[in-house]
């Protein structure tokens, strides 16, 4: 348990060492805290923790693609926020659901 609130730590203070954040980097940093948290202490298994990061890493590489020309179209950010939000629900309905993590 000490083990994963020490990595928890070193993730949230990489994550704030990140500079010229746009909107959605500074939406998945509250993600990627929320996940690391709920590791942490222990509300995420280690299925449920990987599956969130699996999205999280989704929506990077959308938002890399969506950058690649250069302009991230209405479109394009109207997408990526739709992906945040699902994300978003998904992380709560993971941490609060009702199985037994004790054992």
């Amino acid at each position: 348990m000490k083990k994963i609130m020490i990595i928890a730590v070193m993730l949230m203070i990489s994550i704030a060492a990140v500079q010229a954040q746009t909107p959605v980097n500074a939406r998945q940093k509250a993600q990627r805290v929320r996940i690391a948290e709920g590791r942490a202490n222990g509300d995420l298994t280690k299925g449920e923790t990987a599956l969130l990061n699996k999205q999280q890493r989704n929506i990077r590489r959308s938002e890399c693609v969506a950058k690649a020309d250069g302009v991230v179209t209405v479109r394009e950010r109207r997408e990526l926020h739709r992906q945040q939000h699902r994300a978003n629900h998904a992380i709560r309905r993971a941490k609060h659901n009702p199985i037994d993590r004790k054992g």
